[in-house]
């Protein structure tokens, strides 16, 4: 498995999209929300991918999970939390 690479995902930057985390084992899951992506970067010690909402809040992806993207989704799975990350550009 490929970790992350930032270059895949530059055509999110600037786009609003729909972001959802949902419990890979069926519990109690938190509504999607609209979110528009500042910016991505490899957090300080290169264990996670970032997505900045505005200058200081960020959402934080493990580099180690498991990832599918397109032009207007991406997917990630991390097996060690059991969380899933995905994001779907707003039209």
């Amino acid at each position: 498995m490929e970790p992350i690479n930032l270059n895949d995902l530059q055509h999110f930057i600037g786009s609003t999209v729909e972001m959802a985390i949902q419990d890979v084992q069926g519990g109690d899951q938190a509504p999607a929300v609209q979110k528009n992506i500042k910016k991505i970067q490899y957090c300080p010690d290169h264990t996670h991918v970032r997505f900045y909402f505005d200058a200081i809040y960020f959402l934080a992806v493990p580099l180690t999970s498991q990832f599918h993207h397109s032009e207007a989704s991406f997917s990630a799975t991390d097996h060690n939390s059991g969380l899933t990350y995905t994001f779907k550009k707003m039209k």
